[in-house]
């Protein structure tokens, strides 16, 4: 990141809105692109983290996700559901833990049609390293109060539920 600007351009943009004659949207606008923006600094923050590391955030996931399975196993299309991203997405990330030799690909032992995506022990230690990295300089250094993370956790939940990413 560079310098820190002298003002907020995000209130910029919401008081421009307003001067617009939009002054009934300057605020979810305000919020979204503060959203948007607050993404791109933790991104920046977790890829400083796990850049050393050899990893993307992504392939991350997919390791976290397959340590915290029973068997360190899951079929493909499961953890494209539980990852919530395309399975084009999910085949790009295992195509490169599989190369670097952190998961590797098995035939499901009941079902011809499925592939699954088994943890070794490298990619379990790795997925361990780069948590407790993670943990240390990013998740509990989050720059978020215990009661903004609860509210925030409340508020994007609900949207979340309303745009139908989840049922429960």
């Amino acid at each position: 990141m560079g310098a820190p600007l002298p003002r907020d351009p995000i209130a910029d943009a919401r008081r421009n809105w307003e001067r617009n004659g939009w002054a009934d949207v300057a605020a979810p606008m305000a919020a979204i692109t503060a959203i948007m923006r607050t993404q791109q600094i933790l991104i920046g923050r977790i890829e400083d983290v796990l850049k050393p590391l050899g990893l993307t955030f992504a392939r991350y996931e997919m390791l976290a996700l397959l340590s915290f399975a029973r068997t360190g196993a899951l079929p493909m299309s499961k953890a494209s559901a539980l990852l919530q991203v395309h399975p084009t997405s999910v085949t790009n990330a295992v195509d490169r833990l599989e190369g670097a030799g952190y998961v590797t690909r098995t035939p499901h032992p009941t079902d011809g049609r499925t592939t699954l995506i088994e943890l070794t022990d490298s990619g379990r230690a790795l997925a361990e390293k780069a948590t407790v990295a993670l943990n240390a300089e990013v998740f509990g250094r989050s720059g978020f109060t215990g009661e903004d993370v609860e509210a925030l956790l409340r508020i994007l939940g609900d949207f979340r539920r309303e745009a139908g990413d989840f049922t429960e």
